[in-house]
C-alpha cells in the first residue's frame, strides 16, 4: 500500500485441528478472492520449535514459454525482485524438465506433456480471457488448480484489485472533494472497435443514444481517437464527458477488464458497466463508483437517470466519494503461487474443468436481468434512489433532511 508495507510472519495453526488458520483456497472462503490472505501467507513454524531449515526450492514450469508473460526470466529473479514473502521458487520454460517440476503452468493453451507425472505435481490452468475466447479442454482430472479472473479460482488473477486503506472508511465527505462535474458539457463517451460483440452492447448503446448524447469513438462510431495516443483520448474523458460506457464484449461471471478499471475508474468519469453480474461488480469495485445497466429496465430508463445526475452536481459527485479511500494494488501472482506451493495443501483435481469454466449460468448472451439473475432497482417513475442519495449527502454535510 502507499506510504508503507507490512511483512507477514509464519501463520498460526489451529490447536484443535493442527491446520493453519489462513483461508487460502476457494472452499475455505466462499465468495472471497483470498488475494490478501495469499499475499500475507508464510507457512507455519515447524512443530516443537525445531529449526526450520532451508525450504525446498519449488520449480515452476511455464509450459507455453516466456512470450506471453512479459518481463519474466529463468530462475528466481521475479521472486527476488518482487520481494516475495515466500521466495523459494524458480521458473523454467524447458519442457524436458516436466518430470521434475513441482508445478506446470499452462497459460491460454493446454497440451498434454509427454513426461510421466510425479506425485503431487500441480497442473495449473491460467485463462485471462472469457470462456467464449478460450480453449475447450478435452481432458478430465488433469488440472489441480485454476488461475483466472474468477473469484472461485484457486489463484484469482483479476485485471485490477481494489483495496481500502481502512475497510471501515469507504466514502469521503463531499465537502472535501472537487466538483467533478465542473465544465463538462458532453454526456456519454465510448471507445470501441469490436462492433459484433455477442452481448449486444452496440445495440444497447444505439438505443441509449436515442435518449441521451452518446459519442462513439472508433470503428463502431463516427468519431476518432487514435490508440497510439491514449493519454489524449483519456484527457477527452476527464475534461469533457460525465459518463463512459465500460461495456465488455461478453457477459460472463466476474469478467471485468481494463475497460472498467482503466477507462472508467481510472479517469474522472462515472463508468456505466455491462459484462459481469451486478453482484460481481459490487464485490470488485469501490463502493458507489459506477452504474450497471442491469439496474434499469431499459436504455430509456438508464438515460433518464443519467439526465438526473447531469442536472444535479451533488448527486453526480456522490459517485466519486470513494476516491482517496484506497488504491488498486499489485496482486503479485507469482509471489502467491510460490507461497501456495509451500502450503500443506490437500490434493484435488477438477473432474471436468469445462463444466466449471463454461457451464450453465457462467455466461449469458442477454442481460442478467432478463435471465432472472438480477432485478432492476431504478424504474423510470421511481425517485427513491434520488431521495436516498440526497439524504446521504445532507447527512454528510451535517444538514437536516427535509424529505
Amino acid at each position: 500500500m502507499t506510504d508503507g508495507k507490512r511483512r507477514p510472519t509464519p501463520v498460526l495453526k489451529d490447536p484443535r485441528t493442527g491446520r493453519r488458520v489462513s483461508r487460502l483456497w476457494p472452499e475455505e472462503e466462499v465468495g472471497g478472492d483470498r488475494v490478501l490472505n495469499q499475499l500475507m501467507f508464510v507457512p507455519p513454524e515447524p512443530e516443537g520449535g525445531a529449526p526450520a531449515g532451508e525450504p525446498k526450492l519449488k520449480k515452476i514450469l511455464l509450459y507455453n514459454g516466456w512470450a506471453s508473460w512479459g518481463g519474466l526470466a529463468p530462475g528466481r529473479a521475479v521472486f527476488e525482485r518482487e520481494q516475495c514473502p515466500v521466495d523459494t521458487c524458480t521458473l523454467t520454460d524447458r519442457q524436458d524438465e516436466a518430470g521434475t517440476a513441482d508445478a506446470i503452468l499452462y497459460k491460454d493453451y493446454f497440451r498434454h506433456p509427454d513426461a510421466p507425472r510425479p506425485p503431487r505435481q500441480i497442473w495449473i490452468l491460467y485463462f485471462l480471457e472469457c470462456p467464449y475466447h478460450t480453449q475447450h479442454i478435452k481432458y478430465n482430472d488433469v488440472f489441480n488448480w485454476t488461475a483466472t479472473y474468477r473469484r472461485d479460482s484457486d489463484l484469482v488473477a483479476p485485471y485490477e484489485r481494489w483495496a481500502y486503506y481502512d475497510p471501515r472508511v469507504k466514502q469521503r465527505p463531499l465537502s472535501e472533494m472537487p466538483n467533478y462535474a465542473a465544465n463538462k458539457t458532453r454526456k456519454v463517451a465510448w471507445f470501441v472497435s469490436n462492433c459484433a460483440a455477442r452481448n449486444g452492447r452496440l445495440q444497447f448503446a444505439m438505443e441509449l443514444s436515442k435518449h441521451i448524447q452518446v459519442d462513439i469513438y472508433g470503428a463502431c462510431g463516427q468519431l476518432k481517437c487514435l490508440r497510439n495516443e491514449p493519454e489524449r483520448c483519456f484527457a477527452l474523458l476527464d475534461q469533457h464527458y460525465k459518463f463512459y460506457l465500460a461495456f465488455e464484449n461478453s457477459n460472463c461471471k466476474d469478467y471485468i477488464t481494463e475497460k472498467f478499471f482503466v477507462n472508467g475508474l481510472g479517469r474522472n468519469i462515472i463508468p456505466i458497466a455491462m459484462g459481469a453480474q451486478p453482484e460481481d461488480y459490487a464485490r470488485s469495485a469501490p463502493h458507489h463508483s459506477y452504474i450497471h445497466v442491469d439496474d434499469f429496465e431499459s436504455p430509456k430508463a438508464l438515460a433518464a437517470y443519467l439526465h438526473k445526475l447531469d442536472q444535479d452536481d451533488d448527486l453526480y459527485n456522490s459517485y466519486f466519494r470513494w476516491k482517496g479511500t484506497g488504491q488498486f494494488i499489485n496482486t503479485h501472482f507469482f509471489c502467491r503461487l510460490c507461497a501456495l506451493l509451500h502450503d500443506d495443501f490437500r490434493p484435488k483435481s477438477y473432474r471436468d474443468v469445462n463444466a466449471w469454466w463454461r457451464g450453465p449460468g457462467v455466461c449469458t448472451a442477454t442481460s442478467w436481468r432478463k435471465q432472472g439473475k438480477h432485478k432492476f432497482i431504478l424504474p423510470p417513475d421511481d425517485d427513491r434512489q434520488g431521495r436516498l442519495d440526497r439524504q446521504d449527502l445532507r447527512q454528510d454535510r451535517g444538514e437536516r433532511s427535509k424529505d
